[in-house]
């Protein structure tokens, strides 16, 4: 799992909207959508249900966001502290 990739996800189920997301964080939306499937893959659950519009954070969607947050939070107070 990259910190790009969590990033990403915050942002994803924020905007709920993969193209907003993109958007907001400057890729392109296929590159967005593929770093969010590596991360299910490698997580082996379903993060995003992309059948909806606005799409939906699942359940395990939702319990991986806290812990999401938390690591982005802390890469960027670790990142502020060493400049």
């Amino acid at each position: 799992m990259e910190l790009r990739q969590v990033q990403y996800f915050v942002v994803v189920a924020g905007q709920r909207s993969f193209s907003r997301a993109a958007q907001a964080v400057g890729v392109a939306q296929p590159a967005l959508s593929q770093q969010m499937k590596r991360l299910e893959s490698e997580l082996g659950v379903v993060l995003l249900d992309r059948s909806t519009r606005p799409l939906k954070v699942t359940e395990a969607g939702v319990a991986f966001l806290a812990r999401a947050e938390r690591m982005v939070a802390e890469a960027n107070l670790a990142r502020d502290e060493m400049r």
